[in-house]
């Protein structure tokens, strides 16, 4: 990693220079916000997937706080595909973290312009934590932490405060020996993995939670516009634990473990892994990122 070369307020500086204070704002109360996206080699080389899409929600966790950042959105497309290109990957993973460097043991941050960091990352799954795309698919149970109201914070920023919920979790599904975890909102419906959307298979139907209680994910949003350009009927709606145990298939999505089946819910246990619906999405999602869908280049932002 030392020699990653790392994007700073407009600086490019090498990737041990990239640090903050223990006493800064952001540290010590969770008030950074971030992205993470993905970059693939393409037949025209490496490029990011929907930077476009990631910028702009970047820009509404920064607005959802009441917070601001200096750079415009073509400067953050810029500054994205140089980091890349500077590392000179061609597979990986970029994080955008912006944050407020200043010392401070107040509650309400600086009045300032968050300060703007850009990594490249490759494929380590010991740095990343991006290990799970197995094609015999992961545990999930039915976490007993529920997901952050509405009502308490904006949940789909992509605060760092806010991951500690997913956090919880993760760590408590992992105690009880499953891998992964899915979260039901304050009233009982389903809607999320810790860092994950999920999607479930019924009847040949793809069904994911409604909006409104989840984050606006862009895999979520992506997958959907596939899945409706293959002919799968589609379904955005409230979801029950019952609807989980008695489903098809069950995949989770995100940058990070793209399309990732799931071989067991709590108890219920599926003998083909990935289902039919399942396996046709990871294809279709892999051609995507890869730039092999045509009617999709636009998704793709050379670097």
């Amino acid at each position: 990693m030392d020699k990653r070369i790392v994007f700073l307020d407009g600086d490019y500086v090498p990737w041990d220079q990239a640090t903050v204070h223990i006493m800064s704002h952001s540290f010590g109360r969770g008030s950074a916000v971030f992205e993470v996206l993905s970059f693939h080699e393409t037949p025209r080389g490496p490029a990011v997937f929907r930077l476009d899409e990631h910028i702009s929600r970047l820009m509404r966790s920064v607005s959802a706080f009441g917070m601001s950042v200096s750079m415009s959105a073509p400067e953050l497309d810029a500054a994205v595909r140089e980091t890349v290109r500077r590392n000179g990957l061609t597979e990986g993973y970029v994080k955008i973290i912006c944050y407020f460097p200043q010392v401070s043991m107040q509650i309400v941050p600086p009045r300032a312009d968050l300060s703007v960091s850009i990594f490249s990352l490759g494929m380590d799954p010991e740095m990343t934590g991006m290990k799970s795309r197995a094609e015999g698919g992961v545990a999930m149970c039915i976490s007993r932490w529920r997901k952050l109201d509405p009502q308490t914070v904006p949940v789909e920023a992509k605060a760092a405060g806010n991951y500690l919920n997913g956090m919880a979790a993760r760590i408590d599904a992992e105690k009880r020996g499953y891998q992964y975890a899915v979260m039901l909102d304050t009233q009982g419906f389903v809607a999320e993995g810790g860092t994950e959307s999920i999607f479930l298979v019924s009847g040949g139907k793809l069904l994911t939670p409604v909006p409104g209680t989840i984050l606006n994910s862009i895999s979520r949003k992506s997958i959907l516009e596939i899945a409706g350009m293959m002919g799968i009927e589609t379904s955005e709606w409230r979801l029950r634990p019952d609807d989980l145990l008695e489903a098809d298939e069950i995949f989770l999505s995100s940058t990070g473990v793209r399309v990732l089946p799931v071989n067991r819910i709590e108890d219920r246990s599926y003998r083909d892994v990935p289902g039919a619906v399942t396996r046709d999405l990871n294809q279709a999602m892999a051609r995507a990122l890869t730039g092999r869908d045509e009617r999709l280049a636009s998704w793709n932002f050379p670097v």
